[in-house]
């Protein structure tokens, strides 16, 4: 009998003989989920595994399967396919162990596989408030689980961290890491080390403030908190970094608005220096000129952080974009790699984040050793590379007047991770490029759980109405490989969608990524497509590769959502999300898809005035263009407004106000909004249903047109 059939034959006893049904007490045993310092740092041994979120504590996302390659790509089939039964984002990346890969789908939930079969083993619901959703800027999401010494470790949305008994999904204990009463959401995946669980949270769009926190993974007692902004000029400050950073604040700095810089994702780990790294978000209130009058660097907004993983004392910071302005997180994915740097060899750290700039550094030390654009980016001309600093362009600055700036707030790269193959040298990246039109708002108050920028967004919708009737932003997304020593784009593959996939770089030279309904394979050295698999439903997440009983695999979860897939294709199938694993001699067929009807405007005459829909222009801009799309336009993830049912129209205030619709999702938004606000929202969105051309000509025709936004609207 195999180890791996042996793992499973444990879990399907203890499940069975009803030990521990999931949601009591576990056994927390090693029968499954067997990981520990010295099995990750032996990784490279066991090249069949998925120990930890990048493959490896470095992040690298290389696998060193080589079955998999150019000449046997064209027998590689579907193994298996499972269903997640659910209809927004999928994120995760899986882990696998033993045989049983584990992965996160919406709301948090964790589904537990026989890895060469995709049959359930448990599934484990944390049971999210649905309303809780209204805090979540871009859809309930999550990006994966960690496994150690047989506990499975979920960070959920509503900010709990849980962990499991990865034999039988049981929990075995939780805490809530933030004030539930504040708009904070978990969508990272938790990260594991030297017996410590560290967990990020987001939400500084809604105005709150960052920090990382590790807990004790046998008993969930915390460790450590390092909070990444001052609570305030003077203090007092929680630990010392925060006096340094205070002095990087006005006095006049908006504090009750938390300030942001949370840590909603990335983390890598280097055991031989035991440094922890982690990425650092935007600000709360992008206008720097509100948030902290007088100017500042603002620390420790968009930076990088060397922490000591036994105490969260910082070692250095970089921070990529002083005095933060334009959402450009860095808390994008870090890669650790040796390469030549100089004519010698540096032990680095790599991120391309929102910015557009592609940063090395020496992870000893926080020295900058390059950063050069891996996207283009209006912003800044360059980095000057002796102070570190950026040079930003004057025409960027948006303070006072509008301004088209790029790259746009979801950035030239976001979540999807990126990978390194150490055979080629290369970085591979999932890179968008678009504008985005930043309006001051000089009225601008904050508003609890709603998204608190200080932009006009009302004007922004405003601007844009005008041609999105009639065009679309022509951003497909791209595939982009960097070469970090020359400090260069190698080469570079153009997508026809605007929805990027994480990636996978194996030993078979190949990379793997999807993008829209497609997921494909590419030859690492040149960018030739040389496979590819239609999945129809939209592919997102990074690819992870494993081996079981000889055989290799590569898996990833589909389904549309998250900041790119609410705002960017328009669907053409159903979003059905599953988890689709291929390998040589795969002989599953992929599961069908239904494809979406052209919708139907039924929406009744309101007679309100054009005063009053221009007042709910703004009103819909600031509060519900996160999720049913700017100007309206709805990539049909979550509903079109445009194309609701008599009966929704009906109900409007009853959804909007008295939370009718709250259980899927659709909280109420009564604490922000009156009656009045309500019908004005309700005015527009009739209007647009009754007035847009497109939508009147159907939708079909829309989703086909490709009119690319002005080259001179992407410049300064």
């Amino acid at each position: 009998m195999t180890a791996r059939l042996a793992s499973l034959v444990l879990i399907a006893v203890l499940s069975s003989a009803g030990a521990s049904p999931p949601g009591q007490a576990g056994t927390g045993g090693a029968a499954a989920g067997r990981v520990d310092t010295a099995r990750v740092g032996a990784a490279g041994e066991e090249p069949g595994s998925w120990l930890v979120h990048g493959r490896t504590w470095d992040e690298q996302r290389f696998s060193p399967l080589s079955q998999i390659d150019r000449e046997s790509i064209s027998r590689l089939g579907l193994a298996w396919s499972y269903r997640t039964e659910t209809r927004r984002g999928l994120e995760a990346t899986p882990i696998v162990v033993d045989g049983v890969l584990y992965a996160t789908g919406t709301w948090s939930v964790v589904h537990a596989l026989d890895a060469a079969t995709g049959r359930l083993l448990w599934r484990f619901d944390p049971e999210v408030p649905r309303a809780k959703g209204r805090d979540a800027c871009c859809d309930v999401v999550n990006r994966g689980v960690a496994v150690w010494k047989g506990r499975v470790y979920l960070g959920s949305l509503d900010g709990r961290l849980i962990a499991l008994d990865a034999a039988t999904g049981a929990k075995v204990w939780e805490v809530q890491t933030v004030d539930p009463s504040a708009p904070y959401t978990i969508t990272g995946a938790p990260r594991v080390l030297k017996d410590l669980v560290i967990i990020g949270n987001g939400g500084a769009e809604f105005g709150v403030r960052g920090y990382v926190s590790a807990y004790h993974a046998d008993s969930g007692k915390r460790a450590w908190r390092f909070y990444t902004v001052p609570a305030s000029a003077d203090g007092p400050h929680e630990h010392p970094e925060l006096q340094a950073a205070a002095a990087t604040w006005s006095r006049d700095s908006l504090f009750e608005l938390g300030l942001g810089g949370t840590v909603w994702d990335s983390m890598a780990y280097d055991p031989e220096l035991d440094l922890l790294y982690v990425g650092t978000g935007n600000a709360s209130v992008y206008d720097r000129e509100k948030r902290s009058p007088g100017g500042g660097d603002n620390l420790f907004l968009a930076s990088i952080l060397a922490l000591d993983p036994d105490t969260g004392r910082l070692a250095w910071h970089y921070q990529t974009t002083p005095g933060e302005y334009w959402d450009y997180t860095a808390t994008q994915h870090m890669i650790l790699a040796d390469i030549e740097v100089g004519g010698r060899t540096r032990q680095v750290l790599l991120q391309a984040p929102k910015n557009g700039f592609f940063y090395v550094l020496d992870r000893r030390t926080g020295e900058l050793l390059s950063a050069e654009k891996y996207a283009f980016a209006s912003w800044a001309s360059h980095v000057d590379t002796k102070t570190g600093r950026p040079v930003e362009r004057p025409q960027a600055h948006w303070s006072q007047q509008g301004r088209m700036v790029t790259p746009g707030v979801a950035g030239s790269h976001n979540w999807h991770p990126m990978s390194f193959s150490p055979r080629t040298g290369l970085v591979y990246i999932p890179t968008t490029a678009f504008a985005y039109l930043f309006e001051p708002d000089p009225g601008f108050r904050p508003l609890p759980h709603t998204m608190n920028t200080a932009e006009d967004l009302g004007r922004v919708s405003a601007s844009l109405e005008g041609y999105m009737d009639s065009m679309r932003f022509c951003a497909p997304s791209r595939l982009t490989a960097f070469d970090p020593v020359a400090g260069r784009i190698a080469w570079e593959v153009q997508h026809s969608s605007q929805l990027p996939g994480g990636t996978l770089a194996t030993a078979g030279d190949l990379v793997f990524q999807g993008s829209g309904g497609v997921f494909a394979a590419y030859d690492a050295r040149n960018g030739e497509r040389v496979w590819q698999a239609e999945t129809k439903v939209g592919v997102m997440a990074a690819p992870v590769s494993y081996a079981i009983d000889g055989e290799q695999y590569v898996a990833v979860l589909a389904g549309a959502g998250g900041s790119h897939g609410l705002h960017r294709d328009r669907l053409e199938y159903e979003n059905d999300g599953r988890i689709l694993a291929w390998k040589i001699g795969g002989q599953a067929g992929m599961p069908p898809v239904e494809r979406l009807a052209p919708g139907v405007v039924d929406a009744p005459p309101l007679q309100l005035g054009p005063e009053r829909v221009a007042r709910g222009r703004d009103l819909y801009a600031r509060h519900c263009s996160r999720c049913h799309g700017l100007t309206t336009r709805s990539t049909g993830i979550l509903p079109d407004l445009k194309l609701s049912k008599r009966g929704v129209h009906e109900s409007w205030k009853a959804i909007v106000l008295e939370g009718l619709l709250a259980g899927g999702g659709m909280a109420s938004f009564a604490d922000v909004l009156s009656e009045q606000d309500a019908d004005d929202i309700h005015a527009y969105v009739v209007d647009r249903a009754l007035h847009e051309p497109t939508m009147l000509e159907g939708l079909a025709a829309w989703a086909g047109e490709r009119v690319c936004l002005p080259a001179a609207w992407l410049v300064d």
